[in-house]
This record gives C-alpha cells, sequence and structure tokens, in this order.
C-alpha cells in the first residue's frame, strides 16, 4: 500500500493523527526533510511526502492508494476533471483552511451581487484557478479573465486584480490584507482520500480503520468587515506611478541585501514579511511582493513595469510566450543556482544517451519528466530528442519524485547537498540562472515612466557592478 502525506501546514498535525492511529512513524515532522518517512507498524506501508497541490493528482493516477491533503486542492482537481478514480473518504478534523472570494476593501464592492456591475471586466486571481472558473460560471458573470498564479494572491487586489480566491484560516485574517470577503466557496479541512481502483483490489479495512475520519462542526462566516475609503499614492502631474514587484521566499532576503547597498530605503520588507506592499523611498514608485514564478506573465499583462526574478523563471515563460513583451534589463549578481537534469543514484546511466538508451532497450517505456519548470522540461526533452516522454509538473518538493514518481528531473542547485542528501545524481547542466531585474518593453518606452526607469535601472546597475 501507497500512502501520500503533506508537507508544510498539515505535518504537525497528520503526524499527530498517525501516531494516534498507531503507525509507529519515523521521520515525518516539521524539522525532518526526508520524503520517505517509515511506519513500525505496516511493514509493507510505503510512504512518501509532496506539496499538497500535487497528492489528489498522484492518488487519482494511481500512483498513490491513499493521500491526505486539503480539500481545497481536492476540489481544485474534481471541479475540472471529475474522476471517478478519486473518492474523498472524509474529513479528518484539522487543517482548516477556508476559502473565499474576495475584493480590496477600497473597490466599492461589498456583496457577490454587486461583482456584475462593479467591474467592466471581472479579473479573478487565484492559485486555484479551475474553482475560481467554476465560481465566475456558476455567478453567470458575462465578462471575466482568470488571472492564475503560483500564490500570495492577496497582494494583487485592486491593482492588478479586481477580486481573488483565497484560502485564509479565519475570515478575520482577510482584513489585515485589506480584503473583503465576499463569499465563502469552499469549507476546507485535510481529507483524507483514495484510488477507487485500489479501493476494489486491495483490502485497505485495517489501515482506514485507522484513520477513521472524524465528523467536523463547520464555523459560522464572522460578519463582514465594514468598507472604507483610501487616499492612494499619486504620481504628479504628467507622470505615471512606476510599479515594482519583488520577490518573497529564498529570493527575500539577498534582495533585501542588495536595496540595503544600493540605499534604497524599504519598510515592511524585512525576513518576516509584514506586508505585501512595502514602502520604497523614491517618488512615484509603488511596490508589491509576490512570488518569482509569477513575475513574468504579471509583467507581461502589464500588472507590474519591473520585477526582480530568477533567469530560471524568465526563460520558463519566454520558451511559452517567445513573442512576450518582457525582456531582462539587468543581472543583479545574486541568487545563482544552476539548473541541471538529474535522476536517481541507483539509475544505471551518466548522461542523457544512456537514458535514452533505456527507453530504447525497453527498459524504460517512458521517460517520465518531473519539474516545476514545465516549460524549460519540455523543451530540453525535445532538444534532446527524447522521443517519448512524459511531463509531470510539479508544485515544490520535486527531489521527492524520483525514482518512484519520475525517472527525470529538472531541477536548481545551489551546491547539490540537497540532491545528494536525497541520493539523486546530475547527468546534464542546462544552464546558469541568477537574479535579474526584468521588464515590459512598452513601459520601458513610456514617456511618462521612462525617466523614472532609468533612474531606478542606474540604481540598480552601479550596485550590481560593484560586485554585491
Amino acid at each position: 500500500m501507497k500512502l501520500a502525506l503533506p508537507k508544510g501546514r498539515l505535518v504537525d498535525d497528520t503526524a499527530a493523527l498517525l501516531q494516534r492511529a498507531g503507525l509507529g512513524l519515523l521521520d515525518y515532522d516539521e524539522g525532518s526533510r526526508s520524503y520517505r518517512p517509515k511506519s513500525t507498524t505496516f511493514a509493507d506501508l510505503f510512504l512518501k511526502v509532496f506539496q499538497e497541490k500535487d497528492i489528489p493528482i498522484q492518488v487519482a493516477i494511481g500512483n498513490y492508494d491513499l493521500g491526505i491533503c486539503g480539500l481545497d486542492w481536492v476540489e481544485e482537481l474534481l471541479v475540472k476533471y471529475p474522476s471517478d478514480d478519486l473518492v474523498k473518504v472524509g474529513d479528518l478534523g484539522y487543517g482548516k483552511s477556508d476559502l473565499y472570494v474576495v475584493a480590496s476593501r477600497y473597490a466599492g464592492v461589498s456583496s457577490v451581487r454587486e461583482i456584475e456591475g462593479g467591474f467592466e471586466t471581472a479579473r479573478i486571481v487565484s492559485e486555484y484557478q479551475n474553482l475560481a472558473e467554476s465560481f465566475a460560471l456558476r455567478l453567470r458573470l458575462r465578462r471575466f479573465k482568470i488571472l492564475p498564479i503560483w500564490g500570495a494572491a492577496e497582494a494583487y487586489p485592486p491593482e492588478s486584480a479586481d477580486l481573488a480566491i483565497i484560502a485564509e484560516t479565519s475570515v478575520d485574517r482577510l482584513a489585515d490584507h485589506d480584503l473583503v470577503p465576499l463569499a465563502r466557496v469552499l469549507a476546507s479541512r485535510a481529507f483524507l482520500i483514495a484510488n477507487r481502483k485500489s479501493l476494489a483490489k486491495a483490502d485497505m479495512s485495517i489501515l482506514l480503520s485507522y484513520l477513521s475520519p472524524s465528523e467536523v462542526e463547520i464555523e459560522e462566516e464572522s460578519p463582514l468587515p465594514a468598507i472604507i475609503g483610501i487616499i492612494f499614492e499619486k504620481a504628479a502631474e504628467g507622470e505615471k506611478m512606476v510599479r515594482l514587484a519583488l520577490p518573497d521566499g529564498h529570493q527575500q532576503r539577498p534582495t533585501m541585501e542588495f536595496f540595503k547597498k544600493a540605499g534604497l530605503k524599504i519598510g515592511g520588507y524585512s525576513e518576516v514579511l509584514e506586508t505585501r506592499r512595502p514602502t520604497l523611498e523614491l517618488n512615484g514608485v509603488t511596490v508589491k511582493v509576490i512570488r518569482p514564478q509569477d513575475m513574468p506573465l504579471q509583467v507581461a499583462n502589464e500588472s507590474f513595469d519591473l520585477a526582480i526574478t530568477g533567469k530560471d523563471w524568465l526563460k520558463d515563460h519566454l520558451y511559452r510566450f517567445p513573442s512576450s513583451p518582457v525582456e531582462e534589463i539587468l543581472d543583479l549578481g545574486f541568487g545563482r543556482v544552476t539548473i541541471v537534469a538529474v535522476v536517481s543514484e541507483d539509475l544505471p546511466v551518466n548522461n542523457v544517451a544512456e537514458l535514452k538508451d533505456l527507453v530504447r532497450g525497453g527498459l524504460l517505456p517512458t521517460i517520465r519528466v518531473a519539474s516545476e519548470y514545465v516549460n524549460i522540461a519540455d523543451k530540453y526533452a525535445r532538444d534532446k530528442h527524447l522521443e517519448r516522454y512524459k511531463i509531470i509538473p510539479t508544485w515544490g518538493a520535486s527531489e521527492a519524485f524520483l525514482p518512484e514518481d519520475a525517472d527525470l528531473l529538472i531541477e536548481n542547485t545551489e551546491t547539490g547537498e540537497t540532491l545528494t542528501k536525497h541520493k539523486l545524481k546530475t547527468i546534464d547542466t542546462l544552464f546558469e540562472s541568477s537574479a535579474c531585474l526584468i521588464g515590459n518593453r512598452q513601459a520601458l518606452s513610456d514617456p511618462l515612466k521612462k525617466e523614472r526607469i532609468k533612474h531606478i535601472i542606474k540604481i540598480m546597475e552601479k550596485t550590481a557592478k560593484e560586485g554585491f
């Protein structure tokens, strides 16, 4: 039997559930870096740790018999792909993270009924793009646009989106981001899910009895917060605000240090992120903090004029959209990683040619290529003439897929230590990546913005040349 377990927010409660169930779990806690915990009770139980979003997919296609993840990600898959092979066994009673449709408290919209008249075209941003589309269709919105992102949806309204579908543990927490909940579209908790075919062919009754779901009482929604006005920062007459996106996550600390060296004072942008809208002491410049993965597309869509992201994510975007108006302006010299092709140490190959020989010799029916960089991985497979291959999109923790759920991984590495720890080896190097400043060509030529943009570039260029 194979059980997929979640990383991140559900780890502690899931580990507690499994320990109470008597599974005798080893190497599954918040501090563990292992993707393969062990059960001392069920010797024939194979456990693998994934990002939550990957678990419903892995269970639906039959790679895993059972899985534990949030109901939100289960419904995100089922609303577009109603699979008969994915069974919702039941609510496990923890991991509250409900989905809300929200608008900026300054947008003048306070209910779902006002959406149609409130926006000419409702721009809906979310990680849950399938649920977002389903919501818009159920509401019968005549004009809407879904903006798929990797995360940080709370940062987009009102400037870059009108609505967001966002997961939050409490409706009251939305006020911290100046958001007003218009509707709760899903009451989500941690769920036990199963593959229907696995339930039919394997006797999992003992294990399921250990993990029997409990009844959960759904809380009532809190009253909606009041809508108040706001005064947005404005550019001087004859000018336009320059919109700059800064990264969260791993690139946040080096970006902070770069700004400090450049003499650019920025408030609220710290290791413990205080706000998605920090203040930058440059007149006429507004700042938002979003995921680096989302930046190229958001700059292309003119939500931002400039952004600091990685060359890897810029390449991934341009491989999919070769005519995109996004371009690299400046190499900033930090956040250096190498994009590599990786296989399990147990696979008897040392290069791509030998991997192809395994397919030709019938030892591999097809090469399963896992990666967060879907477009880079696809281009690499085509450039290397992998005749039979399948791209498996991942949402992080990609090294966990080898060797059971993928054969080849396209991944970034800084020192190679993580790959070695997980018994992986590099068989090819694709390119070097580092942080870069990107921009929209139209914004760069805008007469009302270009002087201010040139000033920003000059400051960053001087700092980068000083060898940051």
